[in-house]
């Protein structure tokens, strides 16, 4: 998710073409840099009550409401210490959220309302966004001057500018500190279809897990997420003679094996994986209108995705017809497989049957990792018909030079 937190747009219009007027951008921007963002909600909402059809303050409020989501994820995740013990020992837990030296005890239903007060969030983003339908939009703003107050103390550190985060979580960005005090980004249509696609997918995650029943995974292993878990089991907490703080540690390695054989959770709320299902959809088919609009410019304006005729504001990256062709076919044989059309290959026994992702969501069943894993979890899936093709999981390999991984969550 490391460019999760990238977004921001408004804009005016004149005919057919919408450009952002100075004075919402002022306001904008002056909020922005202030972390106020439930300011810049209450202004853009104040807008959008008195011109309704203004898509200028509808795409700024949806975007600032993401923005406002993202900001009360990580000051919840701060509150309660979340990730502080693995940073250093696991890869992907130098998130940017400031060390909390007081976290305060966490139980698994705030956990859960986490989420799905993120769930909420995103839902209300997404919704403000889908109402936009202008042919063209566009706002450059100061991307490295915009702030989050990660902490919730009410005073923003330097630390907290959009720009340190996103270096912190891309560290082959190219662009200096210094740099990005004067750095912009003008976001324009295909953005507002990008930004939808990142809702979509970070819904699918949290209603995925919302569906399922993981109490007893968080009471017996969340200590290694949580420095202070509400769990029946106190004395995982306390210090063993001889050990370590190592990942190799024996506690370490017993709490790492029992997570693995903790995760099977049952399913609780199948309507909420149905929704999942549907916002995986939804993120392919607005992944493929964002780039509809990416192909038809013909500016070159600070553009976040270029498409091959544009220089991007992100140094030494180019974008090739080749890289966007292979894109849009994974994007169509993802939605063959989430349509059930085709399925994805089962490792195990003979190599005429597959795993029908569609009924993984549509008829949901406890999820057990080390079944499936072995082979007997994916039997209700298994079905005769059309593999996915694996040369176009190979040519996005061999096209993206081995970073596939890194351009999807940005192509999103």
């Amino acid at each position: 998710m490391r460019r999760t937190f990238i977004l921001l747009s408004i804009v005016a219009c004149s005919s057919q073409m919408l450009y952002a007027g100075p004075k919402t951008v002022a306001v904008l921007e002056q909020h922005l840099q202030a972390g106020k963002f439930s300011e810049a909600e209450a202004a853009l909402a104040a807008e959008l009550k008195q011109s309704p059809k203004d898509a200028q303050a509808r795409f700024g409020l949806g975007t600032v409401q993401f923005l406002k989501g993202v900001q009360r994820l990580a000051q919840s995740l701060h509150r309660h210490g979340f990730g502080q013990q693995l940073r250093g020992l696991m890869p992907g837990f130098d998130l940017p959220i400031p060390h909390n030296r007081s976290p305060e005890k966490v139980n698994y239903q705030q956990v859960r309302a986490i989420i799905q007060n993120f769930v909420t969030d995103l839902t209300k983003a997404e919704a403000t966004l889908a109402l936009i339908d202008a042919e063209e939009v566009k706002l450059p703003l100061h991307f490295g001057l915009i702030r989050l107050d990660l902490d919730g103390n009410g005073t923003l550190q330097p630390e907290e500018t959009l720009w340190r985060i996103y270096s912190r979580l891309n560290r082959g960005a190219g662009v200096t500190e210094e740099q990005s005090k004067s750095f912009t980004i003008a976001f324009d249509t295909g953005d507002v279809y990008w930004l939808r696609g990142y809702c979509h997918l970070l819904l699918a995650f949290g209603e995925t897990a919302l569906a399922h029943d993981w109490q007893e995974f968080f009471e017996r292993v969340g200590h290694r997420m949580f420095p202070i878990v509400d769990s029946p089991y106190p004395f995982l907490t306390e210090a063993t003679a001889g050990d370590t703080n190592s990942f190799f540690s024996f506690t370490q390695l017993a709490d790492l094996v029992a997570a693995i054989h903790l995760i099977n959770f049952k399913v609780t709320d199948p309507e909420r994986m149905q929704a999942a299902l549907g916002h995986l959809e939804a993120m392919v088919t607005v992944s493929n209108k964002s780039w509809d609009f990416i192909l038809k410019e013909t500016d070159n304006d600070q553009e976040w995705i270029p498409n091959p005729k544009q220089t991007g504001v992100i140094p030494n990256v180019v974008v090739t017809e080749e890289m966007i062709a292979s894109w849009r076919h994974f994007l169509t044989e993802a939605k063959s497989i989430l349509k059930g059309e085709k399925l994805i290959p089962f490792w195990r026994g003979a190599a005429d049957r597959g795993v029908n992702l569609r009924k993984v969501y549509m008829e949901p069943r406890p999820f057990d990792l080390v079944m499936w894993v072995q082979g007997t979890g994916a039997a209700p899936y298994l079905q005769k018909g059309p593999i996915t093709d694996p040369e176009v999981w190979s040519r996005l390999q061999r096209v993206f030079g081995g970073e596939f991984i890194g351009f999807a969550l940005w192509f999103n």
